[in-house]
């Protein structure tokens, strides 16, 4: 398989915004929007929360697909004003990231692992709407590992599935 993709945007935060904050509210860590990202194998993604976060941490780049946030606004009859209230790395589209999973594949230059989708909690609903969360069920995004390390950059490219 090998497919055009485009890397619309691309975020990194320092620090979390949701996790381990049942009933506290959230933190309000900033998201930093960049254009390119170094992607180190096994580590994560350089000045991002998940940034060594863990041994095989399977989470350490995310991905959601334009389709699917379209998707979600259809369902609920609102408009994302601000992607990056999803708290997912990279913003693609063009391609399935549910077929992803269980898949190494590169994009740009950076070989990844799909381990699973990105199942959407209930913060969902507070950082973009009511319902956000059941509408996202499914289609929240792709989890993965790098298995090469390399650079994201904004832009035309290609997804090709490995072996």
């Amino acid at each position: 398989m090998s497919e055009a993709v485009t890397i619309h945007q691309i975020y990194i935060s320092s620090g979390h915004d949701f996790k381990g904050r049942f009933e506290k509210g959230r933190l309000n860590n900033g998201v930093v929007r960049v254009d390119t990202v170094e992607c180190v194998a096994g580590r994560g993604l350089v000045g991002d929360r998940y940034f060594d976060f863990k041994e095989d941490f399977k989470g350490q780049v995310s991905l959601i697909s334009m389709e699917a946030i379209g998707a979600m606004e259809k369902d609920l009859d609102l408009s994302v004003e601000d992607v990056s209230s999803f708290r997912r790395n990279v913003l693609v589209s063009g391609v399935d990231l549910n077929a992803l999973v269980g898949v190494d594949f590169k994009i740009g230059g950076v070989v990844l692992r799909g381990v699973e989708q990105c199942k959407p909690c209930f913060w969902m609903d507070e950082a973009i709407g009511e319902g956000a969360c059941a509408a996202l069920e499914g289609r929240g995004g792709l989890r993965c590992r790098i298995l090469e390390s390399g650079v994201l950059e904004v832009g035309e490219t290609e997804i090709v599935a490995l072996g």
